[in-house]
Order: structure tokens, then sequence, then C-alpha cells
């Protein structure tokens, strides 16, 4: 699979110079395999990124600037999504290539894989759990209960600090209060 990456060689843009110098040299700096396609000097290349770009790509005046990307006649994407895979290590995955091993895209991909596993394993556990707890509401009242529980004890600690005589008025008072 070669990539094709259109350019225009004699483009009167800074901005459009260095997007393409940033593709072709992140291009060349890990060996991936690539093709320049000039669209200045060459018109059937230039009829023929206008044609392949997919409609929802194209600008709002329906030229799209370069520097475009295929892989062969796949349409890849144009700078921003080829900045976007770069930021986010998938550049692999964005030009269609399989990851060389030792790769972040390796690693992702190997970590997603086992992931993916342990989500299904969980998932199995949870099914078994499911069947073993009480529904949500009965936990949900439980824990509730708990709470008043500790929040009692916390107020009996508190109690046995104050004298005998105000601690029984407490309870008179606490008794009248559940009536």
């Amino acid at each position: 699979m070669v990539i094709k990456v259109f350019v225009a060689t004699s483009s009167g843009s800074t901005a459009i110079k260095k997007k393409q110098q940033e593709v072709v040299g992140f291009l060349e700096a890990n060996k991936i395999d690539f093709q320049q396609m000039d669209i200045a000097g060459d018109e059937d290349n230039r009829n023929w990124m206008r044609e392949n770009v997919p409609g929802e790509k194209k600008p709002q005046n329906g030229i799209p600037l370069p520097p475009q990307i295929f892989n062969e006649e796949r349409y890849c994407g144009d700078f921003e999504s080829f900045f976007s895979a770069k930021e986010e290590n998938i550049i692999y995955s964005f030009l269609g290539l399989a990851p060389p091993p030792g790769t972040k895209e390796t690693e992702k991909s190997d970590t997603s894989a086992e992931t993916e596993a342990h989500t299904e394993h969980s998932a199995d556990e949870g099914a078994h759990e499911e069947a073993q707890s009480p529904p949500e509401d009965q936990q949900e009242e439980e824990k509730h209960e708990e709470g008043e529980e500790k929040e009692e004890e916390g107020k009996q600690g508190e109690g046995e600090e104050m004298e005998e005589g105000k601690q029984g008025e407490g309870e008179e008072v606490e008794e009248q209060e559940e009536s």
C-alpha cells in the first residue's frame, strides 16, 4: 500500500507550505513510505484529488486544499485529521497501516484488547453477583439504616460525657418524639 500526499509545490500560502512540510517531515522521520503528488504542476493529480476527497470533507467553496492524504484510493484525511491522529498516537490506523512492533499505537491496541477481555470477565462476574445480591432498593435501605445506626452511636458517645440526669431526660424526649 502506498500513502499518497497531495501537495502544491508552488503554493503561495505559507500556512499550506508549513502543513505540507509537517506531514512530509513526519512521514520521512517515521520511515513511512509515501509519494508526494504535486497538484500545482500536474492537472491530473489535482483533478484526481478533488474528485476523491469525500463531499463532507470539502470546504464550502468545494475545492480541498493540500495536503490531502490517501492510502492508494482510500481517503485518509486532511491536515487537521492527520494532526489529531498524530496527537492521539493513532497515526498508523489513520493511514490504514499496521503499526510497527514497539510503537505506542501497538501498545494501545494491545491494552484495549486486554481491557475488553477484562471488561467481559468483570461483566460475567457482575452478572453472577447480581444473582446472589439483594435488589438495589434493599441495598440502599440497608445502607441508610447502617448510617442511622452509626449516627446514633455517635450521639450516644457524646451522651456518655453528659451527666446521667440529662441523659435520662434526653431518652424521655426521644421516646416522646417517636410516639
